[in-house]
Formats: structure tokens, C-alpha cells, sequence
């Protein structure tokens, strides 16, 4: 693991080889090689040579996921348990962090039947609140749109990370507390104007609210760079969801739950993965959310109101506090494909996934403010955007080419100026041309997700 990697989770996470866990009651297994799967976890340093021993003669790389398991939670011997990895696989990885990269490329890996129940015996131990998430009739394998062995513990338990439900929101003014180059999540909804800061989102990495009489929930997951904005109100459904953060992560990237079913869900996709919702087929609506920096956003929108520091939750709110380092590193904190190459992992890309396709644009393609006439699958947009705030807003452009106008919120299209406002661009006559949603991510995230589905501008 490289050091940069090894103080990140140093510092941001439980000291995970120290962690005390118990051998949990319950009926003894009939399965020898399932039993030495267990002790290599749960065991002493003798139970875990024994455990060795009898798993010397498996051949079969179905006990992988469970070594691999071991490896990261085993209170000692992680040496022989990796030549165990090697000699099953004919693959060699430094660590927990390389094997699980490993296991990522290779899906026709499954895993014994008994992986799920060890798996989730571990979590319980962990935190018994788990339980609700990890029910046994969601972890069969046909029962769930994700691989459960990349599923991984994110370092904290259940609500570990405290979702602000309908938070306390302040007039602009009051909020002194802010800098003018603070980023915030920037929403318009009927009017309804609103700024919640990342510095204190990244603590918090959800909030469920009503804005302009539709709720939603900001979804941001810190270590895939993605604030996403979606609608939680569903058709057929009496109420709309609220979410939480389940304290797991999905190729570092977060599963929140939904407090009505505790369903697992993709924060990145908006689709829940484990639990009772798996099979519906539901896929949360986006809407528009910008990132910009303070003084920007206010400049833009005057009647904006913030989130108030008043949270009911002691956390340090400065200025570039929350997940400095994992923010100043190049380094990913969790396993997971770096992405294709074509970018850096940790570069920021600004995407769009509908009309049935994607596309990203890199955040550095906007520097010193653009304007980008493009499309999405069949759609024309253009996108305005600002490298050093962060910021890209999207709008369905129709038959329109749009250039820069005299100021920042101002764009020319066939010789008229159109005003850029946070729900459309607005034109001559009152003609519009409507927001489009989209969001900032990660390189990685966006490419781990869409992959060779998603363009990638200038392509």
C-alpha cells in the first residue's frame, strides 16, 4: 500500500487491524472448508493455522472473496494468507487494496454459498445494526445487482455519518461564517433558492429536504468527488424516501439506505442494489445541482438562503477541514479501478446520463469560464461552465449555437443576448432553453460506472 494511501486511512478511519471482533454464537458448520474460512477470521493465531492447513488441499479460487476478506480483518498472519491468494489464482498483489482491484477484474470469480453468511457475521460484529441491511434472504447472489464481495465496510457504523434531515437554513447575510472561495451545492427549484456548503456536507454527506415543494435528497459521496441531486418522491409509492448512509461502499463509492425498506442503494445511480428493493427497478430522478463558489452564487442569486452551522451535530465546519488529505491526494482511499487512463483518477469531470446516453466533459476543459456547444446522445446542449469554481451548468440548446456575451451570466445566440439563470437560459420573447441535470464527479467514479458507455469530450 503506498504510504500516501496508508496515512489517508490512518488518519480518516477506525485502526482496522486493531479492531476487537467476536466469535458470535451460533450453529457449528458441517463444511470443513467453510469453517476454516470463519476461523481465519474470528480465530486465534492457532485456529488461523489449523485453518491454513485444512484450506491447504482447496484448489478452487471460490474461497478467494472469503480470503480475501480475511485478509483485510485477520488480527494477524496476513503473510500466509496471500501465498494461500497466490497459490489459487497465480495472481500476486501487495495487499487487502491490490487484491480487491483484483477481484473487481475478475466477476467469473463467485464465491462459495457460504460467503455470504461469514460476510455478514463479520459486519454484525461490527455493528449489530447492520442487520437490517444484511438481511440472509437479500444476500443471495441472483438477489442482488451488485457483487457482495465488493461490497466493503466504509469505517464507521450505521448513521455513522449523520444525514441532516430538513436542516435549518439562514439568510445569506447571517451566514458569516463563510468564505467568499467556499464551495456550496447550489439549487433552484420553482423559485425556491438554495446553498448548502461542502465544508459542512462533507460531514454529512446527505440531506433529505423539501425545496420549492419537491423533496429531495442530496446524495455526496466525498470519495468519489459526486454531490448528486435526486427526487424521492416515486411513482406508486405513498411517501417519499429518506435517506441515510449505511456506513458501506461500493467501489468507493458510498450505499445509502432508505429509512422506509433499509434497501441498499447505488448513491452514483440512484438504484437500490441489496435488500427488498432490489428487484424493483426503480431509478431516482435527478435534478440540477451546481457546485460554485460563495461569492459567485451569491452574486448570481441574491434571495439565496444557506444552510445554517446550526446542524445539531458537534463537527469541526472550517474552511477545508473536512477530508483535507484524502481531498489533497491523488490517491483513492478504498479499492477500486483507477479508471481507463485517458484522465487522472481524481480529475473532475462534469457528466451527463440521459436521453439514453453519457458523456463527461473535464472540468479543466471549462478554464477561465467556456461555453461548450455539444451533444448528449440526441440532444443538444451547451454547456457554461468555470474551472475554478467548480461550477458547469447544462441547458437543452435546441437548434441554438451559443457563444460568451459581454458578462458571465450573459450568452449570444444568431445575434441575441439570453440571460443564464439557474433554470433555463432565457431569450428573447421569453423563449427558453431548459436546464439539463448533470453532476461533478471523479474520473474514476464516472468511468468505473458508465465505462464504454459515456463519451468523454473532446471525443
Amino acid at each position: 500500500m503506498p504510504a500516501t494511501r496508508r496515512a489517508l486511512l490512518a488518519r480518516s478511519l477506525p485502526a482496522l487491524a486493531a479492531l476487537a471482533l467476536p466469535v458470535l454464537p451460533g450453529p457449528a458448520r458441517a463444511d470443513a472448508v467453510d469453517e476454516a474460512l470463519a476461523a481465519l477470521i474470528f480465530g486465534g493465531a492457532f485456529a488461523r493455522g489449523a485453518a491454513l492447513e485444512q484450506l491447504a488441499g482447496h484448489t478452487d479460487p471460490d474461497i478467494a472473496p472469503a480470503l480475501i476478506l480475511a485478509l483485510r480483518y485477520a488480527r494477524g498472519g496476513a503473510r500466509p494468507i496471500a501465498a494461500r491468494l497466490r497459490a489459487i489464482t497465480g495472481h500476486d498483489a501487495d495487499d487487502w487494496f491490490g487484491w480487491m482491484l483484483w477481484q473487481e477484474a475478475h466477476p467469473e470469480i463467485v464465491p462459495r454459498a457460504g460467503y455470504g453468511a461469514l460476510k455478514r457475521r463479520l459486519y454484525l460484529a461490527i455493528d449489530p445494526a447492520f442487520a437490517v441491511f444484511l438481511r440472509p434472504e437479500h444476500l443471495a447472489p441472483e438477489t442482488m445487482r451488485i457483487r457482495f464481495e465488493e461490497a466493503a465496510w466504509g469505517g464507521v457504523r450505521k448513521d455513522g455519518i449523520p444525514a441532516l434531515d430538513g436542516p435549518e437554513m439562514i439568510a445569506a447575510e447571517a451566514a458569516g461564517y463563510l468564505l467568499d472561495d467556499d464551495l456550496v451545492f447550489g439549487i433552484e427549484i420553482n423559485g425556491d433558492i438554495r446553498a448548502y456548503p461542502l465544508r459542512i456536507m462533507g460531514w454529512h454527506e446527505m440531506f433529505n429536504d423539501v425545496i420549492g415543494g419537491v423533496p429531495v435528497a442530496l446524495a455526496y459521496c466525498t470519495l468519489c468527488g459526486a454531490g448528486i441531486l435526486f427526487e424521492t418522491r416515486v411513482e406508486g409509492r405513498a411517501a417519499p424516501f429518506v435517506f441515510g448512509s449505511s456506513g458501506f461502499l461500493y467501489r468507493s463509492n458510498k450505499l445509502m439506505f432508505d429509512r422506509e425498506t433499509h434497501s441498499l442503494w447505488n448513491q452514483f445511480t440512484g438504484e437500490p442494489v441489496i435488500g427488498p428493493l432490489a428487484a424493483s427497478g426503480i431509478r431516482l430522478a435527478q435534478r440540477p445541482v451546481a457546485i460554485a463558489r460563495w461569492a459567485d452564487w451569491r452574486a448570481a442569486n441574491p434571495g439565496t438562503t444557506v444552510l445554517s452551522e446550526n446542524t445539531g451535530h458537534v463537527r469541526d465546519y472550517g474552511s477545508g477541514v473536512v477530508y483535507r488529505d484524502y481531498f489533497a491526494s491523488p490517491d483513492l482511499m478504498f479499492p477500486t479501478s483507477a479508471g481507463d487512463g485517458r484522465l487522472a483518477a481524481k480529475a473532475h469531470v462534469f457528466g451527463i446520463r440521459s436521453f439514453g446516453a453519457a458523456k463527461a466533459w473535464p472540468l479543466d476543459a471549462f478554464a477561465g469560464g467556456r461555453v461548450i456547444n455539444d451533444r448528449v446522445g440526441d440532444l443538444a446542449v451547451v454547456l457554461v461552465g468555470d474551472a475554478a469554481g467548480r461550477t458547469v451548468r447544462a441547458y437543452d440548446r435546441g437548434g441554438r449555437e451559443f457563444s460568451p456575451g459581454a458578462a458571465p451570466d450573459r450568452l449570444l445566440a444568431g445575434g441575441a443576448a439570453w440571460e443564464v439563470t439557474e433554470a433555463a437560459l432565457v431569450g428573447p420573447g421569453g423563449a427558453r432553453a431548459p436546464r439539463v441535470a448533470g453532476h461533478v464527479s471523479y474520473w474514476f467514479a464516472w468511468d468505473g460506472y458508465l465505462g464504454a458507455t459515456s463519451e468523454l469530450f473532446p471525443e
